[in-house]
């Protein structure tokens, strides 16, 4: 068993390593321009304020680009081996079938591939779900699995510990975690609950200064750019079915649609008839559907209901994967269909192109060199991570200002998101589009003026 364990996280590792040195996206290049350009006081002090998550994992990127420089590979290995550690610790709670269904998840291997906060705050959620279950359900973990004898008072410790460490990261932990403090309640643990929440109170107590200075930003943000929410995500049915489907399928999406929703709805209900097999089903999936349920009544206020938000909840749908199955043994034909299935999904997302992220990096390599840049200048982090020389001007202005410029460079990255229809303010203004250049998911357009 210790080979085949071996193999899988061997494995796992070695996906991750495929096209991780592909075009940073606009959310990766906010991480790397910010680790680059602040110190650790002015993360907390001056970056913070202005962004819409607590600042716990810029802090660790500071620590480590400091260490290891700011290539796209540097900026993203934190992720791997926060993701490989989260297997492990999935494997602790379940077994070697849970770890599988884990580390070869397409939405995992994805998200384990991006500068981001997502695998650093699933490792501390799962985490404390492991200490969670040896806590309230000792008898879902085997013996040989169980590498912490605790006593109750160290174990409350540990899960308040890696609870207050997810919040310090994502601001959304609070879906799991709100479910977990009710099962206290549940269990009539009412001591507990009690210690928690005073942990939690202390945390808010801590945090508020930098919450309220983030809220009154996000309601101006809401307030002045057209369609923010829609980006946030909205509480609809449409983002609250993408979860499972996107749960199962990654990220991956293609023409024709009626075949990609054949594919994926087909997938999806394979491994949702697998969850309802489930034994020791109870608590797994009252987590899952209670955390879901809660970002979704949550979103009507504050929109955020987007499936990687809750990518925290893959570990638990590992372990209700692997409820379903007969037994132990890897030769489980339902489990390698499953985990095959993953395997086949992330390769194909590693191995085409066309799945990968916004290409940056080939794009500033084409922009030409003696033309003005217009964008919105909020989304040019991944312009000035390839080109720090480059200085681009804000395309919003052309609502006011008079360009004087013969030929410009315009990229239309955002546009829709701040309802800027800059082509009828451009064609008023005399100019005519000459050229179009595009790349994965980014585009760049070169105008000239008639007159």
């Amino acid at each position: 068993m210790n080979k085949k364990i071996f193999l899988v996280f061997l494995f796992a590792f070695l996906i991750r390593l495929i096209s991780l040195n592909q075009s940073l996206w606009l959310d990766e290049a906010v991480t790397a321009n910010v680790v680059k350009n602040f110190n650790f006081l002015h993360i907390i002090s001056k970056f913070s304020p202005t962004d819409f998550h607590p600042p716990l994992y810029y802090l660790l990127m500071k620590l480590w680009t400091n260490l290891f420089g700011f290539s796209e590979i540097a900026l993203r290995m934190p992720s791997v081996l926060f993701s490989l550690m989260t297997g492990y610790v999935v494997f602790l709670i379940g077994g070697i079938w849970a770890a599988a269904f884990f580390l070869f998840n397409p939405l995992i291997v994805y998200y384990s591939q991006e500068a981001r906060m997502y695998m650093m705050v699933t490792f501390f959620l799962t985490s404390a779900l492991y200490f969670f279950i040896q806590f309230c359900h000792p008898e879902f973990i085997s013996g040989s699995r169980n590498k912490f004898g605790m006593t109750k008072v160290k174990g409350l410790v540990l899960i308040n510990f890696f609870l207050t460490l997810a919040l310090l990261t994502f601001y959304g932990s609070i879906f799991l975690i709100v479910p977990m403090l009710l099962y206290f309640l549940y269990k009539k643990q009412y001591k507990n609950l009690f210690i928690s929440l005073f942990s939690l109170f202390i945390y808010f107590l801590i945090i508020s200064p930098l919450l309220y200075h983030q809220l009154i930003n996000s309601k101006i943000i809401l307030a002045n750019v057209t369609n923010w929410s829609v980006t946030l995500g909205k509480a609809n049915i449409k983002n609250l079915l993408l979860i499972p489907i996107k749960f199962s399928i990654g990220r991956i999406s293609f023409y024709p649609k009626w075949l990609y929703w054949g594919i994926a709805g087909g997938w999806t209900g394979f491994v949702a008839f697998q969850i309802l097999k489930a034994r020791k089903i109870s608590l797994f999936l009252y987590l899952f559907i209670f955390s879901l349920m809660l970002g979704f009544l949550v979103s009507f206020f504050v929109p955020m209901l987007q499936y990687f938000r809750f990518i925290y909840l893959i570990p638990i749908l590992a372990l209700l994967l692997r409820s379903g199955l007969s037994s132990q043994s890897t030769s489980d034909l339902r489990g390698q269909i499953l985990a095959g299935g993953f395997v086949l999904f992330s390769l194909a997302y590693l191995m085409l192109p066309q799945f990968h992220r916004e290409d940056w990096k080939s794009l500033v390599k084409s922009l030409p060199k003696d033309k003005p840049v217009y964008m919105i200048t909020a989304s040019s982090d991944p312009i000035q991570y390839y080109s720090s020389n480059l200085r681009v001007k804000e395309l919003t202005g052309l609502r006011v200002n008079e360009l004087l410029e013969k030929e410009i460079i315009v990229i239309p990255y955002a546009v829709e998101i701040y309802g800027l229809d800059y082509k009828v303010l451009l064609t008023e203004k005399g100019y005519k589009l000459k050229k179009e250049t595009s790349f994965q998911e980014v585009t760049y357009e070169e105008w000239f003026r008639s007159y």
